[in-house]
């Protein structure tokens, strides 16, 4: 590469690493047990995902009808509102209120034990895992947040892009690996920061990418998932309404639309008469029953009396494509062997990180333009 170019892409380097290094930081000390949720909150015991024996509610378990009487019959004189299932326990959620319309105010939330029947009470603290999550997604700053750690990961990108190209000319009288410790400190720690950089370079940029996608993927997600259940609502929003003591069989109802849905699992139900829903039907959003496949959604509305499948609409291929990513980001798809290997690379991004603070914070006056000008003439001089 020509002097200029050397110098253009190291000055691409440097900014697209330092502006969001905090930032990347933060993200991989509380990603790391992130990485562990289910068995730090399992310890904890603060987790009904994790505390609950059997199978995930979303396939099987005590009838839905009977759970649902169950739920009303702690709640006297309201109608049922939501029914939520779990993808990894037998944990059961159903939401009632005064009424159909009722506002949020005025809903109660129920835990249920699908695989026993039984009523679990109130909801168990979140504890520290919520709060690292909570961080991790957004900082507290809701979807602001979440889009700004979003160009935070995108310059991440950019720096292992940037790092990749400049390692070849860099390297390129060494022997990949190597690691110069009889030189000056400064020279040891920037062939560890390189060749940490090169182990870790694939994963970080599935990571980060996809880390990225997931942080634009949701609001597209939530507009489509509102924009095509206000279609569906709009298009059949004329049907007669049910009342809540003629709504049939939720069995039937979920027998019927499995059916016509293999290999899909409810993520939650709308009963009648709510926003979600038409005054007629239940809205149903089918998720994927495989670990790469669970973010995929197919909404549906199901006739509340009949049991009869009414319409269902597939997500758009971008979605598809922007959802399907979000299990190579968390690395909680393969068990433990997985999770270990997800921890350690990310341990190796935090030294690849902190080496980078600290050539930048110990850099020299005149540096830059002294090995830009020892690599454009050959030396094996490195670029700090």
């Amino acid at each position: 590469m020509r002097r200029s170019t050397i110098r253009a892409w190291y000055l691409v380097h440097k900014w697209s690493s330092i502006v969001p290094t905090v930032f990347l930081l933060m993200l991989c000390v509380t990603g790391l047990p992130l990485i562990f949720h289910d068995e730090i909150e399992a310890l904890e015991g603060v987790d009904y995902e994790t505390a609950l024996p059997g199978a995930p509610s979303a396939e099987s378990g005590v009838p839905l009808d009977t759970m649902l009487e169950t739920a009303l019959a702690e709640r006297p004189g309201e109608v049922p509102l939501f029914m939520a299932f779990s993808q990894e326990s037998p944990l059961l959620t159903v939401t009632t209120g005064p009424t159909p319309d009722a506002a949020s105010e005025d809903m109660t939330l129920l835990f249920f034990d699908r695989a026993t029947g039984e009523s679990l009470g109130p909801a168990p603290g979140g504890g520290v895992m919520d709060f690292l999550l909570q961080l991790h997604t957004d900082m507290f700053l809701g979807q602001p947040g979440m889009w700004f750690l979003g160009v935070m990961g995108a310059l991440f990108v950019v720096a292992l892009i940037s790092g990749t190209v400049l390692y070849a000319p860099f390297m390129r009288r060494l022997r990949f690996g190597t690691l110069r410790m009889d030189r000056s400190r400064r020279v040891g720690r920037l062939d560890q920061h390189n060749l940490g950089g090169i182990v870790i370079l694939a994963w970080a940029l599935v990571v980060g990418g996809t880390g990225v996608i997931n942080a634009f993927a949701d609001p597209l997600t939530d507009a489509w998932r509102e924009g095509e259940l206000a279609a569906m609502t709009t298009e059949h929003g004329g049907a007669e309404p049910v009342a809540p003591a003629d709504y049939g069989s939720l069995d039937a109802a979920m027998a019927e639309a499995h059916a016509v849905l293999p290999g899909r699992n409810p993520q939650f139900i709308a009963f009648p008469g709510g926003g979600w829903s038409t005054a007629r039907h239940y809205a149903v959003f089918f998720q994927g029953d495989r670990p790469l496949t669970e973010h995929l959604l197919t909404p549906a509305l199901i006739d509340a009396e009949s049991g009869a499948l009414v319409d269902a609409r597939a997500m758009p291929a971008l979605n598809q494509a922007l959802m399907m990513s979000k299990p190579l980001h968390f690395g909680d798809y393969g068990g433990l062997p997985l999770k270990a290997l997800w921890a350690l690379l990310t341990l190796a991004t935090i030294w690849v990180l902190w080496t980078g603070v600290l050539l930048w914070w110990r850099r020299s006056p005149g540096e830059i333009e002294r090995r830009v000008a020892e690599i454009h003439g050959g030396a094996e001089g490195q670029l700090a």
